[in-house]
């Protein structure tokens, strides 16, 4: 991360976001909102309505040529190859040979190419990485400095969008998307998120950015839209369990261990780390990432010990305030034998012991009526 505000990219919103009033910090190299109107608020903006985010500063390279499909589908652990549908999108680790997560990305089927959608943490390790390993008959090509992106999520989403995109937007599955347009007039259109709640991920070139965030926030005015920022997006995402690179997922984690099994295409006839999962499959995994809720307000913090009768057991890679279940709530990795959910283990705070209840992922289920399944970060 870099340590100026004047060293720092700023994504195409950057106006919109001074404009509406929004505490900018340093994140993975950009200037970014992370909140406007206060956390809390914001937060249960996207549980009960509509807010929409910037995620301008993921990564998105996309993949071109004869081979495409097939590295493509050899790069990621899930099914991204000939037999995925145009239009459909999949969620994926990306590993090496170890079995260790590179990154975790979107892999959009966009005709005969591919475009995979990556962290901003990881955008310039994942481009040198997909370049090095690339066939010849395979074009590399990084488009983030040409790409906005807006998610819009919550339950009103859906009216949103539809008033932007009209019905083509609502009748969208769960991980499904469409484009259109060429050029400087392309947009993608998808149905999917990190919050939990419906919403959709709406990407258009750099120069049309401002554009559609007035158009989007015109359609949203009568259900109360409000823009939201890196605050609330971590907030809703770990209330989900959803992993987030560098905390619960990194390349010394591997998707197993990680609650990510059903990513794993073992079927496959080769992808990059299948032997090494393979092996941790055939000799068991010895831990496991798991959520907590914990007892009183005191929020775990990454690092901390999480035991069973003073026996560490753990520790914890993600917590916070768990706002829409009023209690705080962690991830942590687990001893296998301790990662059972409905037990009590203790959280290790700066000498204090905290009360927790080992739970599945996700722990908050309301809002969560289209994917129990943990998505990524971005």
């Amino acid at each position: 991360m870099l340590d100026t505000a004047t060293a720092l990219k700023r994504t195409p919103f950057h106006a919109k976001h001074v404009a509406a009033g929004a505490k900018l910090v340093p994140f993975a190299g950009h200037q970014m909102p992370i909140q406007y109107e206060g956390i809390l608020t914001e937060h249960r903006t996207v549980r009960a309505g509509v807010g929409v985010f910037d995620v301008s500063h993921m990564g998105e390279i996309r993949l071109r040529g004869p081979g495409a499909i097939a590295y493509s589908n050899r790069l990621v652990t899930n099914e991204v190859g000939p037999s995925l549908p145009d239009g459909k999108v999949v969620y994926s680790p990306m590993c090496l040979e170890t079995g260790g997560i590179i990154d975790d990305l979107l892999v959009y089927a966009s005709g005969a190419e591919r475009l995979l959608v990556v962290n901003a943490s990881n955008a310039a390790k994942d481009l040198a990485w997909i370049r090095d390993h690339a066939p010849a008959d395979v074009e590399v090509i990084d488009e983030s400095e040409e790409t906005a992106q807006l998610a819009v999520q919550g339950p009103r989403a859906e009216d949103v969008v539809a008033a932007v995109y009209g019905d083509r937007a609502r009748a969208l599955a769960f991980y499904e998307g469409f484009e259109e347009g060429r050029g400087e007039d392309w947009t993608l259109v998808s149905r999917t998120g990190y919050t939990g709640e419906d919403g959709f991920e709406i990407y258009v070139r750099a120069g049309r950015a401002e554009a559609l965030w007035d158009r989007v926030f015109a359609a949203g005015n009568q259900y109360g839209i409000r823009p939201i920022g890196l605050g609330a997006r971590d907030t809703l995402r770990l209330e989900m369990g959803y992993c987030l690179y560098g905390n619960d997922i990194d390349e010394t984690t591997n998707p197993l261990e990680a609650g990510l099994a059903w990513t794993v295409r073992a079927e496959k006839n080769d992808f990059i780390g299948r032997e090494a999962i393979a092996k941790v499959r055939k000799d068991g995994v010895p831990r496991r990432l798991l959520g907590l809720i914990l007892e009183g307000n005191r929020i775990a913090r990454p690092g901390f010990e999480v035991t069973n009768l003073e026996r560490r057991v753990g520790t914890v890679t993600s917590g916070t305030m768990g706002i829409s279940i009023g209690r705080p709530v962690a991830m942590a990795y687990l001893d296998a034998a301790d990662a059972k959910p409905g037990s009590h283990l203790d959280v290790v705070a700066r000498g204090q012991r905290i009360p927790a209840l080992v739970a599945g992922r996700p722990m908050y289920t309301q809002g969560s009526v289209r994917s129990p399944k943990p998505r990524r970060p971005q």
